[in-house]
């Protein structure tokens, strides 16, 4: 779309010597510009840019394209450099002769050191790869994935690594991105899946975030709504339900100075039994990462201070 752009302004500038047209077109069977006024051939033998071959989907268009990978911030090298792979077989799928796997292993080998040449390199490859694995443990979209790998990248050439476990910085980053990028995810989620504690963690990302000016919004309840009744396989009807009552709650100022987790589960348990798709406490804080005491005490201040009246 934008070199289709492009070609139309530069067109546009083009004008037709023998009546000042703009008006022109290009046939691409013959390669010649020409006024569509006048019928001058203006340019003739011209390249066409545009690739040889049809694609008619996505997944043509992705094979039969010739260019390499897009550049990405999630491998240490962005993904310029090649790739043996470990498996024994040429191009052609073929396998390779006993006689030259010795040469191949050599190859493989020289091919790794020269990947990761100093120890900054080596940081990169170990956290990238952690981050990875974690973000797929968390189903994170790919946005979520680069801003956490450019924020690392940040931290390293700041030299806020010095002194942390890899494991510490890569999950308090990617805790970090999820904020960013209005993907919310606990602490617990992440604390989980990296298996280091909160406590380390929000050190960590107290730390990045002061030192690299990161500028996040605190997370509120209706963030979490759309995953936690995804997972509970709660309706729309409910979803909708839960964001009046939220709404309600802001405005008598009871999410103030609560955890939005508990508000949302607590919110969300309400909305349920109101709708007749019950859940119960223990399946709503299961989800949601929280105990079901303070779903309790969420549940019986918002039914309280909003006079909601439900049958337990």
């Amino acid at each position: 779309m934008t070199s289709d752009k492009n070609k139309q302004k530069i067109e546009e500038t083009i004008k037709c010597p023998e009546c000042d047209s703009t008006n022109l077109s290009r046939d691409y069977r013959r390669g010649e510009l020409i006024c569509n006024d006048c019928g001058l051939v203006i340019e003739e033998d011209f390249i066409d840019h545009g690739p040889e071959w049809r694609a008619f989907d996505s997944d043509q268009r992705e094979k039969r394209a010739r260019t390499g990978a897009p550049m990405t911030y999630t491998i240490h090298d962005k993904g310029l450099s090649t790739m043996i792979d470990w498996k024994n077989r040429d191009s052609y799928g073929k396998s390779i002769p006993t006689r030259n796997r010795a040469q191949l292993y050599r190859l493989r080998k020289w091919q790794t050191r020269t990947r990761i040449s100093d120890g900054t390199e080596r940081n990169l490859a170990l956290a990238l790869s952690a981050l990875d694995r974690m973000s797929s443990a968390l189903s994170l979209p790919k946005n979520v994935r680069e801003t956490a790998a450019m924020i690392y990248r940040r931290a390293v050439r700041k030299k806020l690594i010095r002194g942390r476990t890899i494991e510490g910085v890569t999950a308090a980053v990617l805790y970090a991105a999820c904020r960013q990028c209005n993907v919310p995810r606990t602490l617990e989620e992440i604390s989980n899946i990296g298996h280091i504690s909160r406590k380390e963690i929000g050190r960590n990302y107290r730390n990045i975030s002061r030192k690299l000016e990161l500028k996040l919004l605190p997370t509120t309840p209706q963030d979490y709504i759309s995953r936690f009744s995804s997972q509970l396989s709660l309706s729309n009807d409910v979803q909708v339900k839960t964001m009046e009552i939220l709404k309600k709650a802001a405005s008598e100022e009871l999410t103030s100075g609560r955890g939005p987790t508990g508000m949302a589960s607590a919110a969300l348990y309400i909305a349920s039994v109101l709708c007749g798709e019950r859940r119960t406490q223990r399946e709503v804080a299961n989800i949601a990462g929280v105990t079901e005491v303070t779903i309790r005490n969420r549940y019986k201040e918002i039914a309280e201070k909003l006079d909601i009246g439900i049958i337990l």
